[in-house]
């Protein structure tokens, strides 16, 4: 093997690593459904990543498995917005859903960060905090999902 084809070959790894890592955001982002789920703030802002709101889905993240790996909570429509209805090991047969990690006592389903220009996190903030806003959010069908926007009134 020559130094050109080893090149290549290390270069073309590196892409499907890079692959890999945004298989799952970019397949909710292309594929998925539109849903909207109620939200509520953790935390605004950090200094070391940048203007954020940091979001919590109360009827969805405090439920859990008591065990930690995989978990998927089943989603069902409610009015405008949609609400987890039960949360398993094992992925739903039919519905939507989406796949998390449960770390024993809370789920992250890695729709929990949005980041915004800094003038905007302070109001996305303030809307979120009175309730005012909504996450919508792409899940595929794999229950991957991408965080897309958050809306006020």
């Amino acid at each position: 093997m020559n130094a050109r084809t080893k090149v290549m070959l290390v270069c073309f790894l590196n892409l499907g690593l890079v692959g890999l890592a945004v298989a799952g955001q970019l397949s909710a982002r292309l594929t998925g459904d539109e849903i909207r789920l109620r939200v509520a703030p953790v935390d605004p802002i950090d200094p070391f990543r940048g203007a954020y709101v940091d979001l919590a889905y109360t009827d969805i993240t405090e439920r859990t498995t008591h065990e930690t790996g995989d978990a998927y909570a089943s989603l069902a429509r409610r009015g405008q917005v949609w609400e987890a209805t039960s949360v398993s090991v094992d992925p739903p047969a039919e519905g939507l859903f989406l796949k998390c990690h449960d770390d024993g006592s809370r789920l992250a389903c890695g729709i929990e960060s949005f980041f915004v220009p800094q003038d905007r996190a302070k109001e996305i903030e303030g809307d979120v905090g009175r309730g005012d806003a909504i996450a919508v959010v792409k899940v595929d069908s794999r229950g991957n999902a991408a965080l897309v926007s958050v809306r006020t009134h």
